[in-house]
């Protein structure tokens, strides 16, 4: 049997799937779930082949759900998408079904299964969730875990971001998070209006900085209202400088 996950918050789009479903004898639906944090649970404990994924879903959406699953299945995708998501299914996913799910798009759909069992490998994983990062809608807040508990933080609520290895820490009010991007993802899908590189390891809030003093020769050093003292790279200088209209 080819074990399978419905993760959609709208139980109508599962019973619709599971009705479809109901042709394919060799599919076990052997969990059902309605936001994304009881996906991340119904997957370790399922290991399914694949999962069917809605997208739009409360609490973390379903690009947020796969970014904190260790090894993600294969996924089917069904949703509405934007430009940035298309990119992204075309390349990754074994497919996307728009609702409302037509039935004989859905059986299209399922011919791709065969070749896709095993779930996505870490590339072409990472490239879907870069895709779909790009998207304006991905851009307000990011999703981390840490001691096996998840939590959403508002990017206004970051201060600094620091590289670390293949991470990234994130620095805020209630303490600090890895993500496990790099600063140049970040530099690219933050707002450049509310946020600046300063350094090859440092990104800052703008709204965080209180001073900048000059530290030796063409070196110079920010203070954050945090207390926080991070080193300002001569590009970053420049930049820093016209972002706050010095």
């Amino acid at each position: 049997m080819i074990r399978t996950l419905l993760i959609d918050d709208e139980s109508l789009a599962r019973d619709i799937v599971k009705h479809y479903l109901s042709d394919f004898p060799d599919i076990e639906v052997v969990a059902e779930c309605s936001d994304g944090f009881e996906g991340i649970k119904a997957i370790a404990q399922h290991k399914p082949d694949f999962i069917f994924l809605d997208i739009q879903m409360p609490k973390i959406n379903g690009f947020e759900m796969l970014e904190l699953v260790e090894q993600p299945p294969a996924v089917i995708f069904t949703t509405a998408f934007d430009e940035y998501a298309i990119k992204a299914f075309e390349v990754n996913a074994v497919d996307y079904l728009l609702k409302p799910i037509e039935r004989a798009r859905f059986d299209q759909a399922m011919q791709k299964i065969p070749g896709r069992l095993g779930g996505m490998d870490p590339l072409s994983a990472q490239q879907l969730l870069d895709a779909a990062a790009l998207s304006p809608a991905q851009h307000n807040r990011v999703v981390v875990k840490k001691n096996g508990v998840i939590k959403i933080i508002a990017v206004s609520d970051i201060h600094y971001l620091e590289a670390d290895d293949d991470y990234v820490k994130l620095s805020t009010g209630e303490g600090v998070f890895q993500k496990n991007k790099t600063m140049s993802f970040f530099e690219r899908t933050l707002d450049p209006g509310m946020f600046i590189r300063i350094h090859r390891s440092y990104m800052i809030n703008l709204s965080q900085v209180t001073r900048i003093e000059l530290k030796e020769k063409d070196s110079y050093i920010v203070l954050l209202k945090s207390d926080i003292w991070l080193p300002v790279s001569k590009t970053g200088y420049i930049k820093l400088k016209a972002a706050l209209g010095m």
